[in-house]
C-alpha cells in the first residue's frame, strides 16, 4: 500500500497540465501561420534539417521529467523500514498541586499557571529523558504515563486545572506514593519534581518520603506562592466574582508553607527550590538532576514508511540529461537512409 507524505504538491500537476495545453495551442498557432505563409511542402523545403518529430519528443521528455520531480516532492512511500533506537537518560515525574489554593494570585498570573511555566521550562531543557505527570489535590491521579514525547507532555500540562479533582486539599503523601508506580525501570535514575504551595492536608508525608529514598527516588520540591499569601478568587468566564470564604464568612488567605517542602526534599537528599522566576527555577532543577545517574531505558525497533522519491527523481534527472543531448535537427545518417526511395 502506498502512502503519500506531502500530497499537497500534486497541485503542481494542474499547472503542468496547463503548460501542455499552451504547448498544443502554440503548435496549432504555428501551423496556422505556416499555412498562411505558403504551402506546407515549401516551408519544409526551406528548413530541410528541422525535425518536427523531435520537438514533440523533447517536450514529452521535459513534461515527464517535471512530473517526476513533482511526484518526488510528494514523496511516495511503500513498505516499512525498521531501526533500533537506544536512549539514555533519567525518569522524571512532575507532581503538580491543583488544589484551589493554587488559584491564589500572590504570584503572577497565579500559582497554578506559575507551576505550569516552571514544568514547561524544565521540559525545554531535557534531552533523552522520560517524563510522567501527576495532578493532586485531596487525592492524586495520573495525568500522563512515562513518555519521551515532550510535545504531548506539554499538551497535557496545559490541560491541568483545579476542576479535574473533586476532593480538595493537598495530599502530598498520595502524590509521592502514586509516583512509585511510574518508575518502571529499576536501572534508571529517578526524580520526582513536586510543585506545591506546601499547605499539606495529608498525613505521613515524611514517612512516604523515607520510603521514596529506599526506592532510589530523589524528590525536588518547588515552592509556589508567598509567605504573606493571598485570597483565593472564584471566577466565572475569567472574571473574579468573589473571594473564597471560610465557614465563619472570613476571606481565606492561603500562604506558602516551606517547612514541609524542605523536609520532604531533605528526606530524599533532594533539594527545595523557591519558584521566583520560571526560567531560573528550571535551570536550578536541571542542575540538581545532573547528579542523578543516567541509564539506558529504551531499546526498541521503530517502523516507518520507506520513501521511494529516489525513483522519480532519478527518472527526471535521466530524462533531462537525455533532453540536453537531443537536438531538433535531423540526424545526418538518417537523412541518407531512404528506405522507400525509388531507384
Amino acid at each position: 500500500m502506498w502512502h503519500l507524505e506531502k500530497p499537497g504538491y500534486f497541485i503542481l500537476l494542474t499547472m503542468l497540465a496547463a503548460v501542455v495545453v499552451l504547448f498544443l495551442y502554440a503548435l496549432y498557432w504555428k501551423r496556422k501561420k505556416r499555412n498562411e505563409f505558403g504551402s506546407p511542402e515549401l516551408v519544409t523545403a526551406l528548413s530541410p534539417d528541422r525535425s518536427p518529430l523531435k520537438q514533440y519528443i523533447k517536450f514529452i521528455l521535459v513534461v515527464i521529467a517535471v512530473a517526476g520531480i513533482i511526484i518526488a516532492l510528494v514523496n511516495p512511500q511503500r513498505g516499512t523500514i525498521s531501526q533500533t533506537v537506544k536512549r539514555e537518560g533519567i525518569d522524571i515525574v512532575f507532581a503538580v498541586d491543583v488544589s484551589t489554593s493554587m488559584l491564589a494570585e500572590d504570584v503572577a498570573p497565579n500559582r497554578l499557571e506559575k507551576s505550569k511555566q516552571v514544568v514547561s521550562q524544565v521540559i525545554n531543557l531535557l534531552g533523552t529523558d522520560r517524563i510522567g505527570m501527576i495532578g493532586y489535590a485531596g487525592s492524586a491521579y495520573p495525568v500522563l504515563p512515562m513518555t519521551s514525547d515532550f510535545g504531548m507532555a506539554k499538551m497535557y500540562l496545559q490541560g491541568l486545572n483545579t476542576d479535574v479533582v473533586s476532593s480538595q486539599g493537598t495530599a502530598i503523601a498520595d502524590a509521592i506514593k502514586l509516583s512509585f508506580s511510574f518508575f518502571d525501570n529499576p536501572k534508571t535514575g529517578k526524580v520526582l519534581v513536586l510543585i506545591s504551595d506546601g499547605e499539606d492536608h495529608s498525613e505521613g508525608s515524611g514517612k512516604i518520603a523515607a520510603e521514596a529514598l529506599k526506592k532510589g527516588i530523589k524528590i525536588i520540591t518547588i515552592g509556589v506562592g508567598t509567605e504573606d499569601g493571598g485570597p483565593i478568587p472564584e471566577k466565572e468566564d475569567g472574571v473574579t466574582q468573589k473571594l473564597k470564604l471560610d465557614k465563619n464568612g472570613q476571606v481565606v488567605i492561603t500562604k506558602l508553607v516551606e517547612e514541609q517542602l524542605k523536609s520532604i526534599a531533605g528526606e530524599t537528599k533532594g533539594r527545595y527550590i523557591y519558584a521566583a522566576n520560571a526560567t531560573e527555577t528550571a535551570r536550578q532543577i536541571k542542575n540538581v538532576m545532573a547528579d542523578v545517574q543516567t541509564a539506558e531505558y529504551e531499546a526498541r525497533s521503530i517502523a516507518g514508511f520507506d520513501s521511494k522519491y529516489q525513483w522519480f527523481a532519478g527518472l527526471a534527472l535521466a530524462l533531462l540529461v537525455l533532453d540536453s543531448f537531443l537536438s531538433e535537427r535531423k540526424l545526418a545518417w538518417l537523412k541518407t537512409f531512404k528506405l522507400f526511395s525509388k531507384k
